[in-house]
């Protein structure tokens, strides 16, 4: 009776995984053809040349010609005030030997704060002027995908690849990402090559 009790164990565990194979299959199925509905022999595959995209884009064109405006006017600016400070301390150098040595004093320490001035002025322009252009290549960049991926969309095409030297992606179907499973392998392979190395 004790050899009889282990063995219909065994025997109904065997059943049970047996009656449950077929469905964990078939769900398997159905969830990969779920999520790759592209079969790759059918791949709908085009590409754009991004510098003339861009460079073409009339938006950027308009954009960068404004941006470009905004620096000139920066510089002018900039120009004017460096004008005016090189003109007070040209005059200091003449003037200054009439000055007690206390007011020379304090004269220097005036042009040096105006020095530290204009140069903080002169950064944050600069500074200003980079934030601009970031933001205008991203908003140029952020219209260009949205296009495209319109564009695919109505053209039934799978993936459009942005032909620059290095290569980008600039729309792919969901189902062709293959981003979380090439990093799940890789990080399996790095954990498995890890106590090796060590």
């Amino acid at each position: 009776m004790k050899k009889v009790l282990p063995l219909f164990s065994l025997v109904s565990a065997f059943a049970i995984m047996l009656s449950c194979q077929p469905k964990t299959e078939q769900a398997a199925e159905t969830t990969t053809q779920s999520e790759s509905s592209v079969e790759f022999s059918d791949l709908k595959v085009a590409f754009v040349l991004t510098d003339s995209v861009i460079n073409k884009y009339e938006y950027f064109k308009t954009k960068s010609a404004e941006l470009q405006e905004k620096g000139k006017k920066f510089e002018s600016d900039l120009q004017g005030r460096a004008r005016g400070f090189e003109q007070e301390v040209a005059n200091f150098q003449q003037t200054g030997g009439n000055m007690t040595p206390n007011q020379q004093r304090a004269k220097q320490e005036e042009l040096v704060k105006k020095e530290q001035n204009l140069m903080t002025y002169r950064d944050n322009l600069m500074q200003e002027l980079a934030g601009d252009e970031s933001t205008l290549y991203s908003e140029v960049y952020d219209k260009v995908q949205a296009y495209l991926k319109k564009y695919a969309e109505e053209n039934d095409l799978d993936l459009i690849l942005s032909y620059t030297r290095g290569g980008a992606v600039w729309y792919g179907k969901d189902a062709l990402d293959l981003t979380d499973k090439v990093v799940e392998g890789l990080n399996q392979e790095f954990a498995s090559e890890k106590p090796a190395a060590q």
